[in-house]
């Protein structure tokens, strides 16, 4: 079925954040300290929103502490899930050229805060999105060929058991921008 690791992902839209880290924290889990991330989305020339985007392939340059990250992911079985390639680069602006070169144009800017928390082989990040408000990720990477229907089962029955208000959102950060954005057109 699928090659390597792939993260597969529930996203929920939060609108008491602070009922959710109380919740976490009664189970003995503290998010970390917030961290800016700046990222730039990239689709390949052809794609489009409205497409599907299964079996296309993606890109996201990340800022973060100073720190540049360059990302490629690969949708499978959704958009939640995906196969993964991410590393650090040395600068930005050369990296954006770079990913110009490789036939990819930029959608959307995603400026975000991010609060991280480990559970198990869960990531739990909780995001205020800009433009967007909270939301709360929970992420594993997995190998083999589990189905990421069934991972994404599991993760989400972990969050109903937080007992805290969730809305489910099967989108990416970079569609629910360009959502919020073209509403008002």
């Amino acid at each position: 079925m699928t090659n390597g690791i792939r993260e597969i992902e529930v996203k929920y839209r939060v609108d008491e954040p602070a009922a959710l880290i109380s919740s976490l924290r009664a189970r003995g889990v503290d998010f970390s300290e917030p961290v800016r991330q700046d990222d730039q989305a990239y689709a390949a020339l052809g794609w489009t929103y409205g497409q599907s985007k299964i079996g296309a392939a993606f890109a996201r340059l990340r800022t973060e502490n100073g720190r540049h990250l360059f990302c490629v992911k690969k949708p499978l079985a959704n958009e939640l899930a995906c196969q993964e390639h991410e590393t650090e680069v040395l600068g930005r602006d050369e990296m954006h050229a770079a990913i110009l070169a490789m036939g990819f144009y930029p959608t959307v800017r995603i400026t975000k805060t991010r609060r991280t928390a480990h559970v198990g082989r869960m990531l739990l990040c909780l995001d205020e999105i800009d433009g967007l408000g909270a939301y709360f990720e929970i992420e594993a990477m997995v190998g083999g060929d589990r189905p990421a229907e069934e991972v994404q089962q599991e993760l989400d029955r972990f969050a109903q058991s937080l007992n805290v208000s969730l809305k489910q959102s099967t989108e990416t950060y970079d569609s629910l921008i360009r959502s919020a954005t073209v509403v008002g057109v």
